[in-house]
């Protein structure tokens, strides 16, 4: 008797991405951990060793997918379920979304598609008794699933109802739902460059924008591309490559980032001559700033500490990207939707102020602050610099030109601020296009 014949069944390929995504999912929605603690570090999900590089890219497109698309997804599922989803077994309610993403935007073969989802909900003991419901639910899915995206397809249905709520009243209808279209698509991969962006974008398959980021639709580990190792260039979105540049000449002077990790401002400072000293309260992103610093051969004095109670010198400028709700990152991370509320907003708004006037205090006479936040909503950003500027007699705005932002007038605002929408930076290809929601106010104390 052969000894095979008592080996375990090897697993259908593809399942172990799948059940993972689904574990994910949940993760996010019923749990409320971002994409990045499951995905990296110490707490990252355990299975994500055993993946190979092709699976747990399809891992993480499935579960983005998911997160962009969630409520068109809820839409098409109420249509095809008679009783809606079943609310006893969430890994039921996870097999149909993954099942029904790949069907409708995934390439994917249907028939995959369908049976990775019923032997999801047959390997579960709470969902095992919903495999045939899934069948057949996916089933219409693939034929009739198109046509009930396509009554949804104008809608911002794709975002929390607060959330669409807050940008048409601050953007106007129309941007709102273009806002909401840019996010719907995967974005390309955002490249800061040491230098020759022209000569980058030839060797990535990509293209230099007119701000001097690379911009290539390579999708994969970035760790394996050209120029990583040797530490030519950073991941850093187009729109977050912009505050760090509103400085102006930086060489020899003392500079500090006060809400520094994971570093790529950072970097833009240290890269341009400047004195930097990086201040973040996470002892474990402190350390990946050093990391990232090492391999780009450049330096930076780190401090970990809480930026509201740190006492140092007076500097020349400071740059304060302030934790805020990250609206402006969905784009790029699509859990942050389902993860904030509007009551986040509030206390964010609370810290931001101590944040600024701790810069102000911090600051040389004559010397520069940019303010900037990755987020979208007007209390964070606009309505946060004019409260400043009432309490803060000694600080001055200085307009940005439109030469600092590559003639791209549209990302200025009526007082001369850096405002950037998703919707920003079209392209004939939409996964080629966009930007982060960001905004910055560049400040000079009297």
């Amino acid at each position: 008797m052969s000894p095979s014949r008592f080996a375990p069944p090897a697993e259908v390929p593809g399942l172990a991405a799948r059940r993972i995504a689904a574990d994910i999912l949940d993760g996010v929605l019923h749990k409320r951990r971002t994409l990045d603690d499951q995905l990296e570090g110490a707490a990252a999900h355990p299975g994500l060793k055993t993946l190979s590089d092709r699976d747990r890219a399809l891992m993480r497109r499935l579960v983005a997918t998911i997160l962009r698309r969630l409520g068109t997804l809820g839409h098409v599922l109420s249509r095809l379920l008679d009783r809606g989803v079943p609310t006893d077994a969430p890994r039921a309610q996870s097999a149909l979304l993954i099942g029904a993403a790949q069907i409708l935007w995934m390439d994917v073969p249907d028939h995959a598609a369908v049976d990775l989802s019923v032997r999801l909900v047959q390997a579960d003991r709470r969902a095992g008794k919903y495999a045939g419901l899934v069948n057949a639910v996916l089933r219409r899915c693939a034929r009739e699933g198109q046509t009930l995206v396509e009554e949804v397809n104008a809608s911002m249905i794709d975002l929390p109802q607060w959330l669409a709520a807050r940008w048409m009243a601050a953007y106007g209808e129309e941007t709102a739902k273009a806002m909401a279209h840019a996010i719907s698509f995967e974005p390309p991969l955002d490249l800061t460059v040491k230098s020759e962006p022209q000569n980058w974008a030839a060797r990535l398959h990509g293209e230099a924008l007119a701000t001097g980021t690379v911009r290539t639709p390579l999708q994969g580990s970035v760790t394996m591309l050209p120029g990583f190792s040797d530490g030519q260039w950073w991941v850093q979105d187009a729109a977050a490559a912009l505050p760090a540049r509103l400085f102006g000449e930086l060489k020899n002077k003392s500079v500090a980032d006060l809400c520094a990790a994971p570093g790529g401002k950072t970097a833009q400072l240290a890269q341009a001559g400047a004195t930097v000293t990086a201040i973040d309260r996470s002892p474990a992103r402190v350390a990946r700033l050093k990391e990232n610093f090492d391999r780009l051969s450049l330096d930076a004095t780190t401090v970990v500490a809480d930026a509201t109670e740190w006492n140092g010198a007076e500097f020349d400028a400071i740059l304060l990207d302030a934790p805020c709700a990250a609206t402006g990152t969905i784009r790029r991370h699509p859990d942050v939707a389902w993860l904030k509320n509007e009551n986040d907003i509030g206390a964010l708004m609370a810290l931001q102020k101590r944040l600024l006037h701790k810069s102000v205090a911090l600051l040389k006479p004559g010397g520069m602050l940019v303010y900037c936040t990755c987020s979208l909503e007007p209390e964070e950003g606009e309505q946060a610099i004019e409260t400043l500027l009432d309490l803060e007699p000694s600080m001055k705005r200085v307009p940005v030109t439109p030469s600092e932002v590559a003639g791209l007038t549209e990302l200025i605002t009526r007082d001369g601020d850096l405002r950037t929408l998703p919707c920003h930076l079209p392209h004939a290809d939409p996964k080629l296009g966009g930007l982060d929601g960001f905004y910055a106010a560049r400040l000079i104390k009297s």
